[in-house]
């Protein structure tokens, strides 16, 4: 029989025969074939798992996969006004509550960053981005086309978002983002709201495709969720400025800039300053 004892800090697996000891995540698999895994099992499992590589993952107690396991625990976290990092589909990012303005506050403090740089929001769906940006003037279908993706698209807010004024106070404009990541997606749907949305780096520094990467600021976070090395690069989301009608402006190459353009295009909008 298989025992476990398990603390805030460290789980210890402890077998009858030393011999035995073949890893907690070749148990998990053979447990889930009789239907009987549980969260926990699966918790237990990806833990020693990733400290068998090294990383210091039981030791820091904030760190966890980007699975659906813990979308809940994440939610909870951003309901009470708490930063945590998250993987997207290009960068890790810091993220929290965008109506929390002590939450959005403390991003600007752990990056280091002025407040006079604008933070984008990320939305579970492309459905739930007229809540917070005026999308009526876009062609039909066109955010459908570039959404979810690795693409920032910078709208006017409008008197009918819900967003705080005092989120990027002074500007009548927002950076929207539906990335092509489940994780992010899920905690954005469960949060009933939109949740800020930055690179999780030091302002001025390299960005993140790897928790490691910004491993000193760990501490600042209520959790870090892990979902591996990011293989988009470090190039970071393509933003586009779609605010006037008929018209695009690449603000960002960013990683999806020609295939944006593409579609932008194929929805007869006009590169802004063009002629013809």
């Amino acid at each position: 029989m298989y025992m476990y004892t398990i603390t805030q800090t460290k789980i210890t697996l402890r077998l009858p025969l030393l011999n035995h000891i073949q890893g907690l995540p070749r148990i998990y698999q053979h447990n889930r074939g009789f239907g009987f895994v549980t969260k926990q099992t699966r918790k237990m499992a990806w833990s020693l798992d990733r400290c068998d590589q090294g990383i210091e993952i039981i030791k820091s107690g904030i760190v966890r996969p980007a699975t659906e396991v813990y979308d809940d625990e994440a939610v909870e976290a951003l309901k009470s006004g708490k930063v945590i990092a998250v993987p997207t589909d290009t960068l890790y990012g810091f993220a929290c509550d965008a109506c929390s303005v002590e939450a959005v506050n403390r991003i600007y403090e752990i990056k280091g960053r002025k407040h006079t740089s604008p933070l984008a929001i990320c939305v579970g769906d492309v459905k739930d981005i007229g809540r917070f940006a005026v999308t009526d003037h876009l062609p039909l279908g066109l955010l459908e086309g570039i959404l979810p993706g690795p693409v920032t698209v910078v709208l006017t807010r409008g008197e009918s978002s819900i967003l705080e004024k005092s989120l990027n106070p002074g500007l009548n404009s927002i950076g929207v983002r539906v990335p092509d990541s489940e994780f992010i997606r899920m905690i954005a749907r469960g949060s009933g709201s939109a949740l800020a949305l930055t690179s999780a780096n030091l302002s001025g520094q390299p960005s993140s495709v790897d928790i490691k990467d910004f491993k000193s600021l760990w501490e600042h976070c209520a959790f870090v969720y892990d979902g591996g090395i990011l293989p988009a690069g470090r190039a970071g989301s393509t933003v586009v400025d779609l605010t006037m009608l008929g018209k695009y402006k690449i603000l960002r190459a960013g990683s999806a800039e020609e295939e944006t353009v593409s579609i932008l295009e194929r929805h007869s909008l006009q590169k802004a300053g063009a002629t013809g």
